[in-house]
């Protein structure tokens, strides 16, 4: 039986030479283009051989991103979990990037100005991949009831400026891909909920490689 060793150097037919280098090269070095982006400048976009389509062959289901919008106390951090448990549960591989605990490392420099806001969803923007919108409709004063947080309180003594429902407003999107709303002031159940985004994601085909 191969090694490991044997079979990273032999791999389906081909000999790889055994140096420590990278096997992946920039499209074509005899035309190199020095870009600036930002604040960079003289770099290179260096492509590598292992992308998304092999990715998704490998794992055997396709690469999307679940975009979950509403107010805070909406449930937004509950259904992302849920939504993972389930799926998880069926096998198949996900990763919450939920706000909060993003803004415990990658973002911490960022508050919640409307321009912070902005910049705390273009640093984790998958732009590569296909989104689907999650807009959980639950009215304010369900969410203010819930608060979990004690946000709406200290927002409500003044004691937080700017915070989306009391004194900024939040804007909701003029579509989404999945609906869920409150139906005489109660909330679907997070595992109704997330079953209702699992069931369009197996129907748009994400469910399979």
């Amino acid at each position: 039986m191969a090694s490991k060793a044997e079979r990273f150097y032999c791999r389906n037919g081909d000999s790889l030479e055994q140096k420590n280098e990278c096997d992946c090269s920039v499209t074509d070095r005899n035309a190199v283009v020095l870009s600036s982006v930002g604040k960079s400048t003289n770099i290179v976009w260096h492509e590598c051989s292992v992308g998304k389509l092999e990715r998704q062959k490998l794992l055997k289901q396709k690469g999307c991103v679940v975009w979950i919008t509403g107010l805070s106390g909406s449930g937004k951090s509950t259904l992302a979990c849920t939504l993972s448990q389930e799926l998880h549960a069926l096998g198949y591989l996900s990763y919450v990037l939920d706000g909060d605990n993003i803004r415990h490392g990658l973002n911490r420099d960022l508050g919640f100005k409307v321009e912070d806001r902005a910049e705390n969803i273009r640093r984790i923007d998958l732009q590569n991949y296909y989104s689907s919108l999650v807009f959980l409709d639950i009215p304010l004063e369900v969410c203010e009831s819930r608060d979990a947080k004690g946000l709406y309180k200290l927002a409500r003594m003044g004691k937080i400026k700017g915070f989306t429902g009391v004194d900024d407003p939040y804007e909701p999107p003029c579509s989404s891909e999945i609906l869920i709303t409150a139906k005489d002031g109660v909330s679907p159940s997070p595992a109704s909920m997330a079953q209702q985004v699992i069931s369009y994601l197996d129907e748009k085909g994400f469910l399979e490689a």
